[in-house]
């Protein structure tokens, strides 16, 4: 009987559970909120301060090809994001590294002068603590800006590189108005879950998915906690990043082999509520002929249109992209 009363209660203890996992505020580095692999702390020291850089080093599944994918998140998220990415690379032989970039997911939201070089070389760190002397590189949003710096940097460790509906493929100072970092700090202060949320569904021209949530919720919780002020200090300080260090000028210069995939409906441009000028939107954005344009631009890289598919190939259409990401690493 007691048995019976357990089944018939569990289905409301789990539902009370997970909507208290969801409305709970999370700290600066994401404490409580589990990651689908296990997360090590690589420890730097940068202008000064003992920082924390979080990351999962998850070994292949199937039998070790002994080759290594470094997966390099976008700025509005963090690395369990790659969940299913790494599960098809570890299937396939692969080692896979996915760090958390100092101001996001569970590392320290530092208040730092932020660059890609530095968050590169915080990489290499990583990959030499590691042992790993050369890796795939692969990068979206934000992290295509980095894994670009990085192969720049580090050609010698830099198998392939792997660009994901990268931003910065245009120079956003050319059409994006200016904003200090305190007028950015500002507006990050302000942001709610209904905020994240009505920005992340712009991610998804078909439709918002509520499978989504599990990568939107934290980052609403965290706006919840008391630590959002060094959250939101740090989104801004990384915006400024962005905004000021383009890559777009450089393309010519990398030597590795290079994968473009790029979701053909996505119109993500940093800075885009700046924009007052519907002229000036209009042309920015533009990731069909961005992504051509840089293809172009690189020596041999492949491009990989993918149609009715918006920011997040990795999520939205996830066995096109990794079926053209295995494809290119064999």
């Amino acid at each position: 009987m007691l048995r019976y009363f357990l089944l018939l209660l569990w289905p409301l203890l789990l539902t009370a559970t997970t909507s208290h996992a969801q409305t709970a505020p999370l700290n600066a580095t994401l404490d409580g909120y589990e990651y689908p692999f296990p997360v090590k702390i690589l420890p730097l020291k940068i202008e000064g301060q003992a920082l924390r850089m979080a990351y999962m080093d998850v070994p292949a599944t199937a039998s070790p090809n002994g080759r290594t994918v470094v997966l390099l998140h976008g700025k509005n998220f963090f690395g369990a994001y790659w969940r299913e990415t790494v599960k098809a690379l570890t299937g396939a032989g692969f080692r896979v590294v996915v760090p958390d970039q100092i101001g996001f997911g569970k590392s320290d939201k530092a208040d730092i002068h932020y660059s890609f070089h530095l968050l590169a070389r915080n990489t290499k760190k990583l990959l030499d603590t590691l042992g790993v002397k050369k890796a795939v590189i692969v990068g979206h949003s934000m992290g295509g800006m980095l894994a670009t710096r990085f192969a720049l940097m580090y050609p010698e460790a830099t198998e392939k590189l792997v660009l994901e509906n990268p931003i910065g493929l245009e120079d956003y100072r050319v059409g994006v108005p200016f904003q200090s970092v305190d007028q950015a700090e500002a507006g990050e202060l302000k942001s709610t879950e209904a905020s994240i949320r009505k920005y992340h569904a712009t991610y998804y021209p078909n439709g918002y998915p509520a499978a989504h949530d599990q990568w939107l919720l934290p980052l609403a919780a965290q706006t919840r906690s008391p630590d959002f002020a060094k959250v939101a200090r740090a989104n801004a300080l990384t915006f400024e990043m962005i905004y000021q260090q383009p890559v777009s000028y450089e393309f010519s210069r990398i030597t590795a082999p290079t994968l473009l995939v790029i979701g053909q409906q996505d119109r993500t441009v940093v800075g885009k509520g700046l924009i007052k000028d519907p002229k000036v939107l209009a042309q920015m954005g533009q990731y069909p002929a961005l992504g051509r344009r840089t293809a172009a631009q690189i020596k041999g890289a492949k491009l990989m249109e993918l149609e009715k598919v918006g920011h997040i190939p990795h999520l939205e259409a996830a066995a096109q992209f990794h079926r053209a990401l295995l494809g290119f690493l064999q």
